[in-house]
């Protein structure tokens, strides 16, 4: 049960930590960012090889489809997370967006400032889901954004520095929806549902709801200590993420309980499976918990774009088009 005046569609405003290594240039870590209460970011992590690569090319081939198929249905039950090729999203695309992001978290702070969240909204920059004064708080600062419907941005809070990035953002967000819906496409031909329920799937996904999340994580003087993003699944549909740099960072929970980096490949899109996919395919494919660790030597930045929340529609845990006599419906049904 959520605590009483706890507002989860709101964040407190905290110090910018981007501003704060800037000016004080700490030694040590401030206390509230001191993470004692998860466990240490492993920076010796357990080797990448295992994680799944998948192909768009391959599933689009119909003489490579099943094979892949098959990679792509291993990939989602064992892991909920892979790295995606062959996606169709220009590499020009993709590096004038991370030009964009990192020339947005560059600008002095003050110009920052003019996209800051509002009162009572995740939305612009800042930092998210801080609910209270003692909380204690990631290593990150962050530009929260709606992209999609167009009819659903707050150009108020689209920054207009750097010159290109309204243009580079829109550009993105409706080419990875593009993207999107293809990968969608083939989970659901890899869960073996019907044609129908396939296109009611996709179309759920051309018209839903998506949502940028852009992330700063700047040098951090005791990095074993502080965690850039909490351990956390997504309550999405699926997550895509850009890696805008070379910096390893993100980290997903294997089954047997390692954390496992994520290596940043260059041209890959990092296609993580939220809550509302572990729940349409009945709990055969998983929402994985992952973080973001933090490094003393360089910042990182990422770049997510969530679908949010399909179009609506009537599943639920009990009514979603996986859930069979063979595979107990989850409990705790949420409408999607």
């Amino acid at each position: 049960m959520e605590e009483e005046g706890v507002n989860l569609e709101g964040s407190l405003p905290v110090p910018s930590v981007q501003e704060l290594v800037r000016e004080r240039q700490p030694d040590a870590l401030p206390p509230r960012y001191v993470r004692d209460d998860v466990a240490p970011a492993d920076h010796l992590p357990e080797s990448s090889q295992g994680l799944p690569c998948i192909d768009l090319g391959k599933l689009t081939d119909p003489s490579s489809r099943s094979t892949e198929l098959r990679n792509l249905h291993s990939a989602c039950h064992q892991w909920g997370l892979f790295l995606l090729v062959n996606h169709q999203v220009s590499d020009e695309g993709m590096g004038v967006t991370q030009e964009n992001v990192r020339g947005f978290f560059e600008l002095p702070y003050h110009e920052k400032q003019k996209s800051a969240q509002r009162p009572g909204s995740l939305e612009g920059y800042g930092q998210a889901f801080v609910t209270s004064h003692e909380q204690k708080l990631d290593w990150n600062d962050m530009i929260f954004l709606k992209c999609l419907p167009s009819h659903a941005r707050n150009l108020d809070l689209w920054p207009q520095n750097p010159p290109e990035f309204r243009i580079a953002l829109k550009n993105y967000s409706e080419d990875l929806r593009k993207a999107a819906v293809a990968v969608v496409k083939y989970i659901g031909m890899a869960l073996g549902i019907n044609e129908g329920e396939l296109e009611l799937l996709m179309n759920s996904f051309r018209e839903g709801r998506y949502e940028v999340r852009m992330n700063y994580y700047p040098q951090c003087p005791e990095p074993e200590r502080a965690m850039g993003l909490s351990p956390h699944s997504d309550n999405s549909g699926i997550t895509m993420l850009m890696e805008c740099g070379d910096m390893p960072g993100l980290q997903v929970l294997s089954r047997d309980g390692r954390w496992v980096t994520v290596p940043p490949i260059p041209g890959s899109i990092v296609v993580n499976l939220g809550q509302i996919m572990e729940v349409y395919s009945n709990g055969t494919y998983r929402a994985p918990d992952h973080r973001a660790v933090v490094n003393k030597e360089r910042e990182g930045v990422h770049s997510d774009l969530l679908l949010s929340q399909p179009v609506s529609s009537s599943w639920t845990f009990s009514t979603a088009p996986y859930c069979h006599w063979t595979r107990p419906a989850l409990p705790n049904p949420f409408t999607l």
